[in-house]
Formats: structure tokens, C-alpha cells, sequence
């Protein structure tokens, strides 16, 4: 797996930083938005797209073949494609990997890397149902089927209550946030860049977020994608 450049590695870099903090969400229905993200104010960068009808029909083509999928590989920028398709299978479908291809190829030429690691899932479960901060630079999260990820706004945070500061209470009860209505989430489509913790003077300022819960025999499919390592 490659490495991030030295260049890349100072961008990145988190320092010890406990002021107060403005963040911020940036939504916008172009691509362009995702750029947004190296505003120091936004946290997560959501464009807000609408799948297309021949990408939802092989979505739910690829859910019905592959109903336990779960992938986890890198992806080289100078054969993204290919690389996918052979990832994800001669059963993928075509619509649906070219859509993934094109979302890595941006990730790619966003933060200048030569890799990326993809993560694709089908779910019938929250996979990370407690509010949490990621500490990683920052990471592209689309759901191509299903509900999509819920997140909450940094002013309405007690990051105190992150992790053990719950005391093992849930979310809704540990004082976390406000109250229901301050929970935020992405539609299915979206594209969003979520800025974690050790992005350059993001310390404390990481985006909270969690999986979806899902109803009973409801099935998502999930993709992730993050900076090789």
C-alpha cells in the first residue's frame, strides 16, 4: 500500500489544539462542493445527488446476487476501473462499478493520492451504532441503498460524552447532544466528506457520526473511501 507524501503528511497532521472551534456544513447538488472541505470551517462536505435510475436498478441487482458482499482492498489510482471490477467480481454490475470508479478517481485527484482503500458493505445492521469521531484525515462515505448515515452538528456536541465520557449510557441519554432533533442525515446518494480528528487543526473538531439503525429485513449498501496507508 502507498504512503502519503511528505507534502501530504504536513497537510494532514494534527497538533494539540483544545480552543473553541467553529464548524460548519457545506452542501451543495454539483461535485464541485466536495472541495469545500478545505474550508477550515467545514467539517463534512455532502453533495447532494440524485443516483440514477439505471445505477439504483443495478444496486438493487448487485444486493440480490451478493447479499452478504463485504470488501475491503486498495485501489491504485492509475487502473481505478479495472481494479474495481476485479474487486468486486464478474457479478457486479457494470453501472454500479463505473459509479464507483468515477467517486474514487475524485477522492483521488482531491487530495492528490496514488491509492485510496475502499470499503464496500452490504449491511442488514448498524455497523457503528454509537456517535463517534474517526481519527483519520478524512473519508468519503456514499450509500447507494438504504438509509445513510446520521451525524451531528459541532455546536450542538458535548464532546465530553464521546466514548467512555457516556458512561455507558446510549446516545440519546448520556447528554451527548440537545436533543433528537440536532441529529443531521445524509440522504441516500450523498456523497460526503466527513474531516476527522487528525486533519491539520481539526483536533476536537472531528465530525460525529454513526450508522443508520436499520428496520427489520431492510438491507444497505455502504461505500467508504480513505487514505491508503
Amino acid at each position: 500500500m502507498s504512503t502519503l507524501s511528505a507534502n501530504q503528511a504536513a497537510r494532514f497532521t494534527s497538533f494539540s489544539d483544545n480552543s473553541p472551534k467553529t464548524r460548519r456544513a457545506a452542501y451543495g447538488d454539483e461535485p464541485s462542493i466536495l472541495a469545500d472541505i478545505y474550508n477550515d470551517e467545514t467539517n463534512i462536505a455532502i453533495w447532494q445527488r440524485e443516483l440514477p435510475a439505471a445505477v439504483q436498478h443495478s444496486v438493487k441487482n448487485f444486493l440480490t446476487s451478493q447479499a452478504t458482499f463485504n470488501l475491503t482492498t486498495t485501489v491504485a489510482s492509475n487502473s481505478i476501473l479495472a481494479n474495481v471490477n476485479t474487486s468486486l467480481g464478474h457479478k457486479a454490475e457494470s453501472e454500479l462499478c463505473e459509479n464507483i470508479a468515477e467517486l474514487v478517481d475524485m477522492f483521488c485527484y482531491l487530495f492528490e493520492l496514488k491509492a485510496v482503500g475502499l470499503r464496500l458493505s452490504a449491511l442488514d445492521s448498524a455497523m457503528c451504532p454509537r456517535f463517534h469521531v474517526d481519527r483519520i484525515p478524512c473519508r468519503l462515505a456514499t450509500t447507494f441503498q438504504g438509509v445513510a448515515t446520521e451525524w451531528l452538528p459541532h455546536e450542538t456536541v458535548n464532546r465530553e460524552k464521546l466514548g467512555r465520557g457516556s458512561n455507558g449510557k446510549p446516545d440519546s441519554q448520556s447528554g451527548l447532544y440537545h436533543n433528537q432533533h440536532d441529529i443531521q442525515q445524509l440522504k441516500c446518494g450523498d456523497v460526503a466528506l466527513l474531516k476527522g480528528e487528525i486533519w491539520e487543526g481539526n483536533t476536537n473538531a472531528g465530525l460525529v457520526h454513526r450508522s443508520p439503525a436499520l428496520a427489520a429485513s431492510e438491507r444497505r449498501l455502504l461505500l467508504t473511501l480513505d487514505f491508503s496507508q
